[in-house]
């Protein structure tokens, strides 16, 4: 196994433990913000799509498919705890954006050579990843930061355990 092989072990496993977490969510319970502070999952969904895009775009100009207008601000800094349902989209347009953008990032790391993955990170990401493959291994496990998160809103709802 090799450090593209990884990294896409790691994209697989994330997304499969993201989409356990949302599966059976309705729209409007992705608003649910359980607790003062917290950000609801929709707003957390749209910052991951858009922080993947952004990373993979300072990798790779131009290979991201484009988000629909807006999203980055509703998606932005402070926004994930507004009671303005218009912000956010249906769960199956954030699973559709997730999976596109998945789809682009994996092409982009399919494209890179070993040795690309060992090259500096774009300057603006090197404080937390000082190259492209620690770029590539932060795309796959961001998800596994903000899922804990989830589990506040499904608990509030009485849903099931699901992992």
């Amino acid at each position: 196994m090799n450090a593209k092989d990884v990294i896409n072990h790691t994209f697989g496993h994330s997304d499969r433990v993201l989409k356990y977490y949302i599966n059976d969510l309705e729209d409007a319970e992705l608003q649910l913000v359980p607790l003062d502070g917290m950000n609801c999952i929709a707003w957390q969904l749209g910052h991951l799509i858009s922080s993947e895009r952004g990373m993979v775009e300072g990798i790779k100009p131009g290979s991201c498919p484009p988000l629909p207008a807006g999203f980055d601000e509703n998606h932005g800094k402070n926004k994930g705890q507004t009671d303005n349902s218009a912000n956010y989209l249906s769960k199956n347009e954030y699973i559709a954006l997730i999976d596109a953008q998945r789809e682009a990032t994996k092409a982009v790391l399919e494209s890179l050579s070993e040795s690309d993955l060992d090259a500096p990170a774009p300057e603006r990401m090197q404080r937390l990843c000082p190259t492209v493959g620690s770029v590539m291994l932060l795309v796959g496990n961001h998800a596994l930061m903000h899922v804990g998160q989830f589990v506040a809103v499904r608990r509030k709802l009485n849903k099931p355990v699901v992992i």
